[in-house]
């Protein structure tokens, strides 16, 4: 029981920083219905600013603020390119993540960066006398809310009804008068910037940044939004992007768990892989489930 509570908090304490990416995931998947690749790419541009910044002596939250920016901008090209060049979303995500491999490899200077010694934003806690997985807990929950609540917030907004309705019906919203191109390059950079900004305190918790990193990244999001959408249906703004929290905590609980069958390290892909069919397919389970008792209730009446 004591190892599968300490599986819990180290999962949970990762989960709440991976959440962020999955916030930014949902933000192009789910709002704006767009499938946006660009995730491989600016999560480890935010890695790898954060940990270059850091690395120049830089404080670690200006660090995690330029890394949130380089996202945004990574953001900006994915959107130009769907919007103004007409380049379908897909083909734009994957083109501007090939193309942030050079400028991330650029502003890195090397493979990988170490942050070993150097002040993060989780040393600040250090002197407290909590563990490091309960102070990346805390850190990584306040960021988390912080985010949330500016988000619903902005999503309140006539610009964020904009976005919502740019997502739901493009159409009726260009026949509105909103410029959905505008839009849709807004929410390309938001989401962008939560996923660089995940990128920037996951490599100040791991301590290194990592060129490679962002490989997988968009299959940890989809994991945790799925999750929390077969657990938590038909919510508000506000608790579907809290319940993504939660979501991304229990998706790093079951990878957890499963790391403790001695599952190999070259395999951990295929287990994240493995880990997302079913999370996917938990919704069809369901309904299939569902159907034979909603035939019966509304066969009865009509059979009497």
């Amino acid at each position: 029981m004591t190892n599968i509570i300490s599986i819990f908090l180290s999962s949970a304490s990762q989960g709440v920083l991976w959440a962020l990416l999955a916030i930014g995931v949902f933000l192009t998947f789910r709002i704006l219905d767009i499938a946006d690749l660009t995730a491989e790419g600016s999560f480890p541009l935010g890695a790898g600013i954060a940990a270059m910044t850091i690395s120049k002596g830089i404080n670690p939250f200006v660090a995690c603020l330029l890394g949130f920016l380089g996202g945004a901008l990574a953001g900006l090209v994915s959107g130009l390119l769907h919007t103004k060049l007409k380049i379908p979303a897909l083909l734009a995500g994957i083109i501007t993540m090939t193309g942030l491999y050079s400028v991330t490899s650029r502003v890195m200077g090397a493979p990988n960066i170490s942050l070993l010694g150097q002040k993060t934003v989780f040393t600040l806690l250090e002197s407290t006398g909590l563990s490091k997985v309960n102070v990346v807990l805390i850190i990584g929950l306040i960021v988390a809310l912080v985010v949330v609540v500016l988000l619903v917030l902005f999503l309140r907004t006539e610009t964020g009804l904009a976005i919502h309705a740019t997502g739901d019906n493009l159409a009726m919203s260009e026949a509105n008068g909103i410029n959905t191109d505008t839009m849709k390059i807004i929410g390309y950079m938001i989401s962008n910037g939560c996923i660089a900004l995940a990128g920037s305190l996951l490599a100040q918790n791991n301590g290194f940044a990592d060129l490679n990193s962002g490989i997988g990244t968009i299959v940890i999001g989809l994991a945790s939004i799925i999750i929390a959408e077969v657990l938590f249906r038909n919510q508000s703004l506000l608790l579907r992007l809290l319940t993504i929290i939660l979501g991304a905590v229990i998706y790093r609980f079951i990878l957890a768990l499963v790391f403790e069958l001695n599952v190999q390290p070259s395999d951990s892909k295929l287990a994240s892989a493995l880990v997302l069919v079913i999370c996917l397919s938990l919704p069809q389970v369901q309904q299939k489930l569902k159907l034979p008792a909603r035939k019966k209730v509304t066969g009865g009446p009509a059979n009497e």
